[in-house]
């Protein structure tokens, strides 16, 4: 879908040109393409600030049908972000438009001063995201995702960068395929479901894969985890996919919180938003994509993805406040409340997997506390690690990415709040206060001997407005994130 190519607009016709624009500086070497941006500039109404839009028709004698200017804001405001958002801006035009086709101007390296490839990329990622539409459910599908997407890049540029677009294509390509899974309703994706389309995906791109049945989990000790799918018709299902492209080495063990929908069992949610609930397995969709975007890239990197999947539901013979819970570590559990569901599913997934890896480094992924959300909004993600050296690594991708982490503390006189009288911890504080560190700290209660990140992404799993690139419903938040760190750990 996504090509370089190199065109001489003056000689040769375009169909639909999308171009950047500055509000302070010239950033094309194109003298054709200069020329339109001249012409654009002298129209009152455009001047290449942030938000602004300009379309053109046959301008000039070019043998161009229609072009798109964009206005990109200041200079000093010039990043990643900002080029994500303008080609994405760019295809959701094309795509409201009717379009098959476009091609992007890319700015050039040498007026923006940056490196090629970080201005490619991020225009390479925002164009690939944008181009998606989640209308599998309509009848009548009013608009169709673009044919092709063309980068006006000179031969030098093509050459250097020729596996550039297969690479973003594969990594975004998982990243909508998360974005399915969140945005699919419950009934499609009970326990059973979901666990058999993860696994289908996974063998697709090579992936080892293993399934452990409510029977299986029930004879290893899954105790804690168990209590939570309890209430439900639907048994817990504990996917396993493992990428082992190399012979030695500790892995790299990811897991993700897998609850399809979440009622809140017998303590159940308030009416109000509770169709939201079937994004709380978003988690276990992004390291499901992670891992299958890990395999297609030939990552060389020992990586196991981990994904504990379960229904949170009343029924009579849900899980009750009070009951105490024997988990995988051996560990009691007092349950004080049932909504407090995805760390019960975690610890066991955690214990469970650092036994029998035993990894260099363990990251879990989970829409585990409305707290995270009041504390960073909808569009960023709590991190809580005590490693320094592993939290840089995944603040610094959050940043490249724009799939921001916000490290939060984890202080150890916090602790105190989850003693239990009764059991040997509690699954929730007495105190409502600081809900986002206490789910960190129960987590961190049953993960022993390797370096260990949590990241708390409740809030940016999914969207109830479009972006630049994304629509309503689920972001697919954490893949882009991950591939990034991986690299860097």
């Amino acid at each position: 879908m996504l090509h370089l190519r190199w065109v001489d607009i003056e000689k040769k016709g375009v169909k639909n040109l999308i171009v950047p624009v500055l509000e302070d500086r010239e950033i094309t070497d194109h003298q054709a393409i200069a020329g339109l941006v001249k012409q654009a500039r002298t129209i009152p109404e455009f001047k290449g600030e942030k938000g602004n839009e300009l379309v053109l028709y046959q301008p000039g004698s070019l043998p161009v049908e229609r072009v798109f200017f964009l206005g990109l804001g200041k200079y000093k405001t010039l990043d990643r972000e900002v080029l994500r958002a303008f080609a994405g801006k760019g295809i959701k035009k094309g795509i409201g438009m009717k379009l098959a086709e476009v091609m992007i101007e890319i700015p050039s390296p040498e007026r923006v001063r940056r490196d090629p490839e970080e201005i490619l990329e991020p225009l390479l990622e925002g164009a690939f995201l944008a181009n998606h539409l989640f209308s599998r459910y309509k009848q009548e599908k009013k608009e169709r995702a673009l044919e092709k997407i063309e980068f006006l890049a000179p031969p030098a540029m093509q050459r250097k960068f020729r596996d550039l677009p297969k690479s973003v294509e594969t990594v975004c390509g998982a990243t909508l395929l998360a974005r399915e899974w969140v945005s699919m309703p419950s009934n499609e994706k009970k326990p059973e479901q979901f666990a058999k389309a993860v696994i289908g995906q996974a063998k697709k791109a090579g992936l080892k894969t293993t399934l452990l049945t409510e029977k299986v989990l029930r004879q290893k000790g899954f105790g804690s985890m168990l209590s939570v799918s309890a209430g439900s018709e639907s048994q817990a299902q504990l996917v396993i996919l493992e990428h082992h492209p190399v012979k030695t080495g500790k892995p790299v063990v990811l897991v993700g919180k897998g609850v399809t929908f979440d009622s809140g069992g017998i303590n159940l949610k308030p009416g109000t938003g509770m169709e939201e609930m079937k994004t709380d397995m978003s988690g276990a969709a992004t390291v499901a994509a992670t891992l299958i975007a890990a395999a297609r890239m030939g990552m060389k990197q020992n990586l196991v993805g981990v994904l504990p999947i379960v229904e949170n539901m009343p029924s009579g013979s849900a899980t009750r406040p009070g009951d105490i819970v024997k988990s995988f570590s051996g560990k009691t559990v007092e349950i004080l409340n049932t909504d407090a569901e995805g760390r019960l599913i975690l610890i066991d997934a955690l214990a469970w997997a650092g036994k029998t890896y035993k990894p260099e480094i363990m990251i879990d992924l989970a829409t585990l506390t409305g707290a995270c959300v009041v504390a960073l909004g909808e569009k960023i993600a709590g991190l809580f690690t005590a490693d320094n050296s592993l939290a840089k690594a995944i603040v610094e991708s959050g940043e490249r990415t724009f799939e921001r982490c916000w490290r939060l503390p984890m202080p150890d006189d916090y602790k105190e709040l989850l003693k239990s009288d009764l059991a040997d911890i509690r699954n929730v504080a007495e105190s409502r206060w600081g809900g986002a560190i206490q789910g960190a700290l129960f987590l961190s209660e049953f993960v022993k001997d390797c370096r260990w990140a949590h990241i708390d992404i409740a809030g940016p799993a999914s969207a109830k407005k479009e972006g630049p690139y994304c629509g309503v419903g689920g972001t697919g938040f954490g893949v882009r994130l991950l591939c990034d760190a991986l690299a860097r750990l």
